[in-house]
């Protein structure tokens, strides 16, 4: 706890290298965007004095357009741009999660505003999410329908239950245990798509599932930041991540959807500034009362400001490359991924937050993990 301290007063300034890493980062979402924008593709067909300036801007946000073998997207046989989808992914991810749990902690945990800041961090992925449409030379707008925003509904309700739950389970326990519990996703999938969705799962991935809770119950047997509160706030955030999966599944089973939303950056921007409308609600239900004391720490409290802002930032970077990378990969890449990204996030966020990491908790993490990634793959294996 003292380590914790001590990181709360160093980070009550924003450090130089988290400046860098919120501009890093957004400039990887820039840079790495799956289409060009419209003035720089025209400049280029028209061969007009524009072409010289436009051309490297276009290129550099056409990286993953760039078929395998190109110069930019496979240099010496390396996929550049999926190695910086995962680079900036992990990056993005791991200061979230510091930064979500350094903003929660000094506003009072659990007792103090954490439906507030989730909603308001939903807020500021919007304002960039806007910008980025009103930018020149950045992203072209979606051209959805009245009713591609009904159909979206579902996706965009689910991803708010699931990222409100989430930042609460962080604001009543530890980052680490949250994070493990949150491994659990798959056994939430598994009942939903068997019982609810009509999509049965294999016996093969049922048997998986056993060393996925068992993990979580061994790590949670000593821990000492445990809290009911936590463990049921995580599960939530599961079970709405399992129904987003799913119902996501079927919206892209919309006929021109696809086409209309432009890029998978679109995709991701739409539904976010649909979850923070419908935040605002349960925002003003939960915590609405508390809405001047919130302001006034703000600006008395630069930890939970400067935290708050910047974990808003991280969220929407490391959730939008998080999508394109998944776009780009088979599921056994995806799998590998995911437990390479829970490993760093628990061992390393656990560390610079000072929480405890005794070796029951490991072994139990890693059961768990192991799991998750068995469970990913097994289907694929038996095949062979």
């Amino acid at each position: 706890r003292g380590q914790c301290t001590r990181y709360c007063t160093r980070y009550s300034q924003p450090p130089a290298k988290m400046k860098l890493a919120v501009c890093v980062l957004l400039a990887a979402n820039g840079a790495l965007a799956l289409t060009p924008p419209k003035s720089a593709v025209a400049a280029t067909r028209t061969g007009t004095a524009l072409e010289a300036a436009a051309v490297p801007i276009a290129a550099a946000k056409e990286v993953s357009a760039v078929p395998r073998g190109g110069v930019i997207a496979n240099f010496v046989g390396v996929d550049v741009a999926l190695l910086s989808y995962f680079f900036f992914w992990y990056l993005g991810n791991y200061y979230y999660n510091i930064t979500n749990k350094l903003a929660l902690k000094n506003s009072g945990g659990a007792q103090g505003f954490p439906m507030t800041i989730a909603s308001l961090q939903l807020g500021v992925g919007v304002v960039y999410a806007l910008f980025a449409w009103a930018a020149p030379d950045m992203r072209s707008a979606p051209s959805i329908t009245f009713d591609d925003v009904k159909a979206m509904v579902p996706v965009a309700f689910c991803a708010m239950m699931a990222h409100c739950a989430s930042v609460f389970a962080m604001s009543a326990g530890a980052v680490s245990f949250g994070q493990i519990v949150k491994a659990a996703e798959p056994a939430f999938a598994a009942v939903l798509s068997q019982f609810v969705y009509g999509k049965p799962i294999s016996k093969a991935k049922w048997l998986c599932l056993i060393p996925v809770i068992g993990g979580v119950i061994v790590a949670s047997l000593k821990e000492l930041d445990f809290a009911v509160s936590a463990l049921i706030a995580a599960c939530s955030a599961n079970l709405f991540a399992a129904f987003k999966g799913n119902e996501n599944k079927k919206l892209m089973e919309t006929k021109g959807l696809k086409d209309r939303l432009g890029t998978v950056g679109n995709q991701f921007a739409v539904t976010q500034i649909m979850a923070f409308a419908m935040s605002l609600p349960l925002l003003y239900l939960t915590e609405g009362s508390k809405w001047g004391e919130f302001r006034e720490t703000l600006s008395t409290n630069s930890v939970v400001k400067n935290n708050f802002l910047y974990s808003g930032l991280f969220f929407y970077g490391y959730n939008e490359l998080a999508t394109m990378t998944i776009k780009k990969t088979n599921a056994i890449t995806q799998s590998v991924a995911n437990t390479a990204k829970r490993v760093i996030v628990i061992i390393g966020v656990a560390l610079v937050m000072g929480e405890s990491l005794p070796a029951q908790k490991l072994i139990g993490s890693a059961i768990c993990i192991g799991g998750v990634m068995l469970y990913s793959i097994i289907d694929d294996l038996m095949k062979k």
